[in-house]
């Protein structure tokens, strides 16, 4: 029996619509093709709310996680983890500190997978904005001193492109090879992000091990996606599939570009055409 092909799309921007919900088109789609083709995703969020966005979808496969820092069965296996240290997460805050302001910090409480985002603070309009989205979320612990946890999954910054820019700068001439940096436009508002992850923690190096967990090779897989977390397994993938809304960065490294957008249900029109 020939290997089944492999297809692994980011969610936010890309799966996922706009308002965040999933199409009853999409959701037919997906589990159609998943009796003949391995699904998956690799996004920025969470196992808890990447589960609550796929409930209704079949997943057989493991999910990266939090731009790649966690790979997780969907039966809740830690496959594998990258995190930043404490005194490391510390030292990165502090530099973010001389530059006036505070991030969220997200990571664990222990290896059940048990999730904490630490909230600072002193927040600017763009973390205000952020943190309405997750009002009412057992997650959230408020972090008046902004110190990181034992285990960090992700450091993150929302601001102005004028403040992150030279935040990044000054990040990568610190930490070097220490850390990965990724600065991105929030398209959900006018702001920019600053994710910083262990340098083994994107989505890259997960779909490796994700290849290396199903004993399958990288060059099978058809990778979906619309931002600057996806180029490096743009760059692994057999094929790189952009949706027509992605930046123009992305679209520039993609093996195809679609006519259609997340709000067209462009990934499950693609998957259909196959």
């Amino acid at each position: 029996m020939p290997n089944r092909p492999i297809y692994i799309t980011d969610l936010d921007h890309t799966f996922l619509r706009t308002d965040l919900s999933i199409s009853s088109f999409s959701t037919e789609v997906w589990n159609a093709k998943s009796k003949d083709a391995i699904l998956t995703v690799a996004t920025a969020r969470s196992f808890q709310k990447t589960r609550e966005f796929l409930d209704k979808l079949h997943l057989d496969a493991p999910m990266i996680l939090l731009d790649g820092t966690m790979i997780v069965s969907p039966e809740k296996k830690l496959i594998d983890i990258k995190t930043i240290n404490k005194a490391l997460g510390d030292a990165i805050v502090e530099v973010g500190l001389t530059f006036d302001i505070d991030p969220f910090i997200i990571g664990l409480k222990d290896l059940q997978l048990n999730e904490t985002f630490l909230y600072p603070r002193k927040l600017n309009e763009h973390q205000k904005h952020v943190l309405k989205g997750y009002k009412n979320d057992p997650r959230l612990q408020f972090n008046p001193e902004n110190k990181t946890m034992e285990l960090n999954l992700k450091i993150v910054y929302f601001g102005d492109y004028t403040v992150l820019k030279p935040l990044t700068d000054a990040l990568k001439n610190t930490f070097k090879d220490a850390i990965e940096c990724k600065l991105s436009p929030e398209k959900y508002s006018d702001g920019y992000f600053l994710t910083i992850l262990h340098p083994e923690g994107d989505k890259a190096h997960a779909v490796q091990k994700v290849m290396e967990h199903l004993e399958r090779d990288a060059a099978d897989v058809t990778v979906f996606g619309d931002s600057v977390n996806d180029i490096g397994m743009f760059k692994l993938a057999g094929t790189s599939v952009a949706v027509s809304n992605a930046l123009e960065e992305v679209k520039a490294l993609a093996d195809v570009v679609l006519p259609h957008s997340n709000d067209e249900d462009g990934v499950a029109k693609y998957l259909k055409s196959r």
